[in-house]
């Protein structure tokens, strides 16, 4: 494994233990690669994943638009299944570009975290 991704598995673990979704706020992770961005809502108590959106089969276009319309996606799917407040989970990816788009799209979709 690379340094820079053992750091960021360092840091995930390290906001992992400070937070948790429940049924009534579950967690919203990001997880992104070169390419892709993916967007889950889960509820760690059950296990369950109650909404997720991700760009795979978007048309092309420059990655923080795409992520900025994972955003407004998950946010429609998490309304759809009744969510509206989650706690953020950036997955040990630094808060800036793609994941900050994704995060203030969801805001603006009606997202509460």
């Amino acid at each position: 494994m690379s340094v820079k991704s053992e750091r960021r598995i360092k840091i995930k673990f390290r906001v992992r233990n400070k937070i948790s979704g429940t049924p009534e706020r579950p967690r919203l992770s990001v997880s992104r690669s070169n390419k892709q961005i993916y967007a889950q809502v889960i509820d760690d108590l059950s296990g369950k994943t109650l909404a997720a959106a991700s760009s795979l089969g978007m048309e092309k276009m420059p990655k923080k638009e795409q992520a900025a319309k994972v955003g407004e996606l998950i946010a429609k799917n998490a309304q759809e299944a009744g969510i509206t407040s989650v706690v953020f989970d950036r997955n040990g990816f630094l808060y800036h570009g793609r994941v900050q788009e994704l995060a203030d799209a969801a805001r603006k979709g009606g997202l509460n975290f």
